[in-house]
């Protein structure tokens, strides 16, 4: 669906990581016709304050309409809403296993219900190791009613030097999957000739 603005929802929950929905809201802020709604947990609350010191305030600045986890009369609850994806960054099991039974708890899950129910872009930066057999499943479930699941994971091969090095590029992917243009991380452009070469020896 194709709004003016591009309506975004950005939720945080009580996975560790929040850092990387912050970062995305930062980002969207400053990214021309985005217009971003933000959901935090309770949970993810208290990992703001705990992993960065940031409080509600704080936080809600970054978005353009910041919505209470306990709204659920909210305009992002309900599928007429004009709005083109969602990101739930980080994203708990308890979050990941109410979206892949159809809970709607809360504010967070439902939008991510609408979100599938009316075929729109539902990334889920689900964030926990190691994995039991509930999280796999959750995943595979999720994904067959076609969110996408995308755990935050650092790469090397652009030799980051920073941690924000790393939750830019991770950041970045998402917001590829968004189709917002970015410049937040160098793209892969394929080995050299000498690395190449050398690889050929191996």
């Amino acid at each position: 669906m194709i709004t003016t603005p591009k309506r975004l929802i950005v939720a945080i929950t009580g996975a560790t990581g929040a850092a990387y929905g912050v970062r995305l809201l930062q980002v969207l802020r400053e990214t021309p016709d985005i217009e971003t709604h933000l959901v935090v947990s309770d949970a993810g609350l208290l990992n703001l304050q705990q992993e960065l010191d940031m409080d509600r305030t704080q936080l809600e600045a970054l978005a353009h309409i910041a919505h209470h986890v306990h709204d659920v009369g909210a305009t992002i609850a309900s599928g007429s809403f004009q709005s083109y994806g969602m990101v739930v960054a980080p994203c708990s099991m308890r979050t990941l296993a109410a979206v892949a039974h159809g809970l709607s708890d809360n504010l967070i899950t439902r939008a991510a219900d609408v979100m599938l129910k009316e075929r729109r872009r539902l990334i889920l930066m689900v964030r926990e190791t190691p994995l039991n057999l509930a999280h796999l499943r959750n995943m595979t479930s999720v994904t067959e009613m076609g969110g996408i699941i995308y755990p935050p994971l650092p790469v090397f091969y652009h030799r980051p030097q920073t941690i924000a090095d790393m939750i830019d590029h991770t950041v970045g992917r998402v917001i590829d999957l968004l189709g917002v243009p970015h410049t937040l991380a160098p793209r892969w452009n394929g080995l050299t000739a000498a690395h190449q070469t050398d690889l050929a020896g191996d």
